[in-house]
């Protein structure tokens, strides 16, 4: 599998992107040094779409393949496209303060410690649906790890399309997502641009 090994703070610096967004309560004191160029639109599109997939931590040949989903779907193919990035497993677990990160959320679910719907859900990509209920193993709710990350959460807003209950470890999908409800900082008409060339 491939990992990004660039460190996180340099990244969103690069990107413009505050690490809050990834659920990293770090900021960097160190400042970009560049020199006042203007960006090409090609330029501008490229990092909007390295943005969304930085943000959800998806590699280039399934966030292509998220595009050519949206693309055949009816309506928007930029919200098509952010409504099913939302609605990853492992992005759900991270809403529902069940992770603290995005990919302590991936690692969670790798580790087989989410049940959806009583079936046990291993694949990070696994996109849930309205109505779903999803929870984390009845073994794992005692670790000492869920009660560091319940603390560490706590202050979290959970969005409205979720419900969770943090006591229970537990969370359900009242429906999908609409793009105003997704607080993403990412243009993806700019993403939805680059790939229709």
């Amino acid at each position: 599998m491939a990992v990004n090994k660039v460190p996180v703070l340099k990244r969103c610096r690069s990107l413009g992107l505050d690490p809050l967004y990834l659920g990293i309560d770090k900021k960097s004191k160190r400042q970009l040094k560049r020199a006042n160029r203007k960006v090409s639109d090609y330029g501008l599109q490229l990092k909007e779409k390295q943005k969304a997939k930085f943000i959800y931590g998806v590699l280039e040949k399934p966030f292509r393949n998220y595009y050519e989903k949206a693309d055949r779907m009816p309506g928007q193919t930029g919200e098509n496209m952010m409504v099913m990035l939302e609605s990853r497993i492992d992005n759900v677990i991270f809403r529902l303060g069940f992770a603290r990160t995005r990919r302590e959320a991936r690692q969670i679910v790798g580790h087989r410690h989410v049940l959806v719907n009583g079936k046990y859900v291993s694949i990070p990509s696994y996109l849930v649906k309205a109505g779903d209920e999803i929870e984390i193993k009845e073994k794992a709710k005692s670790s000492e790890r869920y009660k560091q990350i319940l603390d560490a959460t706590s202050g979290r807003t959970v969005p409205e399309w979720l419900e969770a209950d943090p006591e229970n470890l537990k969370g359900t999908v009242k429906e999908l997502p609409r793009r105003e409800a997704i607080d993403v900082p990412v243009n993806e008409m700019l993403i939805v641009e680059l790939y229709s060339k």
